[in-house]
């Protein structure tokens, strides 16, 4: 009997393994469906990680998810150049900001994620089962896109946050995934905080993952993603009259940034 199903097994992974060398949907398919698993399953384990360490939501059970996550980009072959990581040692709370592309941004992140850094994200995260339990933990802040007066509130008590508990926050200003290899105009939200606030601006860049993930054509393979942090652009002195040119001075930085990054003329 146990014979019968060690043959049917390795039958099974025989017949995947073929698939997958044949068809890009079905390598796309169960690829995306391993990191969906990974992610629930790991989830699960660093929440009662962090609970048992820090016994509730706090910034500090991040460094337990990202120790967990940077063990992912192992499972699908992906490798991180970074450069820059000084940039990141400021005095003080700041505001980063990145470009977002897909559900893979997330190793990216934890890659390089500081101390004492949360992200800001939609509130129908909170609702992805354990996923949405670990971000919780981890003092990710919710905001409610549909509704611009509620996030405007909760933006404005982050601005207090910030500069209360010394933390850095993680915005994606494009506002939603953007797998084109371009940047969607940003939002404004992440540079009014920082002007708010009266601390720096902190870009990140990613370089395209065209060339490895690209769901419209379902590829999906192992491939190397360049990280780059930029210097700080301090907002001291600077008004909410000033956003509009905070907004496009970064938005300009960061496009020639990902262009360079990923080859690609500007």
């Amino acid at each position: 009997m146990e014979l019968g199903w060690l043959l049917w097994g390795t039958a099974v992974l025989l017949l995947l393994h073929v698939l997958m060398e044949l068809s890009p949907t079905v390598n796309f398919a169960l690829r995306i469906g391993f990191y969906c698993l990974l992610c629930l399953v790991s989830s699960a384990l660093a929440a009662a990680a962090c609970l048992l360490i820090n016994g509730g939501r706090t910034v500090k059970n991040m460094r337990i998810i990202r120790a967990v996550v940077r063990t992912f980009k192992y499972f699908f072959g992906l490798r991180f150049e970074v450069k820059g990581l000084e940039n990141f040692k400021v005095e003080g709370p700041a505001i980063i900001v990145s470009n977002h592309q897909s559900v893979l941004d997330m190793m990216g992140l934890m890659e390089v994620l500081p101390d004492n850094c949360v992200q800001v994200g939609k509130k129908e995260l909170m609702y992805m089962g354990s996923v949405g339990l670990i971000i919780y933990l981890g003092g990710v802040i919710f905001i409610n896109r549909k509704s611009t007066s509620s996030a405007k509130m909760v933006m404005s008590e982050v601005a207090k946050t910030m500069v209360a508990e010394n933390v850095k926050v993680w915005v994606y200003p494009e506002g939603t995934r953007n797998c084109t290899g371009d940047l969607l105009p940003f939002k404004k939200g992440a540079f009014h905080l920082a002007i708010q606030a009266q601390v720096p601006v902190i870009p990140v860049v990613y370089s395209s993952f065209t060339t490895f993930y690209n769901p419209k054509t379902k590829l999906f393979t192992s491939g190397k993603i360049k990280v780059e942090i930029l210097p700080p652009i301090e907002t001291k002195g600077l008004t909410s009259d000033d956003v509009t040119d905070l907004t496009d001075r970064c938005f300009s930085t960061m496009r020639e940034t990902l262009f360079r990054l990923s080859g690609r003329p500007s």
